[in-house]
């Protein structure tokens, strides 16, 4: 017989937002974005080093940003984030924001990626 296990919140996490190449990964390797949410909010930190687990399980308390890393069973590596104020989550591959190697180019002024400047087509959202 199962024995259902019920996990218990430890934060808010907010409003939901998820890359769209993470919600593919997701799909493809049959995990409920949902799943992952819940394993996130729950303390399960994933593949975090200790010393990122303990730096997580003392934000919970101080507010601050909290992390989660979890592996695919495709190898792939989505990392989940939860704003400091609590005010979203943000799910994203791993190497979506890889940088690439240093190839000639024309100097660009600098730009900061963040959730909040994407549009509506580049990310999947939803309110939990």
């Amino acid at each position: 017989m199962h024995q259902l296990t019920r996990l218990k919140p430890l934060f808010h996490p907010g409003r939901l937002l998820v890359a769209p190449a993470a919600h593919a990964a997701l799909r493809a390797n049959g995990i409920p974005v949902i799943s992952v949410l819940l394993r996130h909010i729950a303390g399960d930190w994933g593949d975090l080093s200790d010393e990122d687990r303990q730096q997580n399980d003392l934000s919970i308390a101080a507010g601050l940003r909290l992390l989660s890393l979890y592996r695919l069973p495709d190898g792939a590596r989505v990392l989940v984030v939860t704003e400091w104020d609590r005010s979203r989550t943000t799910i994203q591959l791993v190497d979506e924001n890889r940088l690439k190697p240093a190839v000639p180019h024309t100097p660009q002024p600098a730009r900061s990626w963040h959730p909040a400047q994407l549009q509506p087509t580049q990310l999947w959202s939803t309110h939990a």
